[in-house]
This record gives structure tokens, sequence and C-alpha cells, in this order.
């Protein structure tokens, strides 16, 4: 019998005494291309309850993460999102609403060029 394989996935989260995140790292198991662990200023999570069909989330920043750099997130996290979508629904029309969105927000916060 094959042995399972598990991934894993850690978030480690420095807070100051206000309990506001100063310091964000992820390592995971199985990434090929970030041995090791990597510090970053952001964190998107979303995990959907198998039990209570409800989208748990935990989204979290560090103090000197620019606004510029959280526009620029959230513009790569909808494109990503609008990606997923269409690989796990087939569902083109929604996918590219989603991505128009997407750069209509950049464009807004001038995280791409207006055009």
């Amino acid at each position: 019998m094959a042995k399972e394989k598990k991934s894993v996935i850690k978030i480690g989260i420095k807070l100051d005494k206000e309990k506001i995140p100063e310091y964000l790292d992820w390592e995971a198991s199985d990434d090929p291309v970030h041995k090791g662990i990597q510090e970053c200023k952001g964190v998107l999570l979303a995990i959907f309850d198998k039990k209570r069909k409800e989208t748990l989330k935990i989204d979290l920043w560090t103090k000197e993460m620019e606004i510029g750099e959280m526009y620029n997130f959230y513009f790569q996290t909808l494109k990503g999102m609008a990606d997923t979508l269409l690989r796990a629904t087939q569902n083109r029309e929604m996918a590219e609403s989603m991505q128009h969105f997407a750069h209509y927000f950049a464009e807004r916060t001038n995280v791409i060029p207006k055009g």
C-alpha cells in the first residue's frame, strides 16, 4: 500500500503589544521554488468549511505594508481568483467579469496605467 503524502503550509506571525502583526513569514513543505521560511508583508487565507458551507478567512498584513503594495496585493489576488474560478467551474463569462473588475480596480488604484 502506498504511503499517503501530506503537505504542510506554515504561517508565522510576530505581534506587537497591541497584537498588530510586525512580521509575517510562511513555509511550504512541497514548494520547489521557495526553500525554507520566506518573509512576507501580507496573507489572505480563505478556508471553506465542509460542514457549515461557510468561508472562514484570515487577512493579515504588517505595519510596513504600504498602501500601494496593498492595492497590488489585492489586484493580483483578484486576478488569481478569476483564474481559479475558470479552472474550477469552466464559467468563462464570470471569470472574465472578475478579470475586468480586477483591471478596473488596478487602474483606479494606479497599480496599472489607465487605458
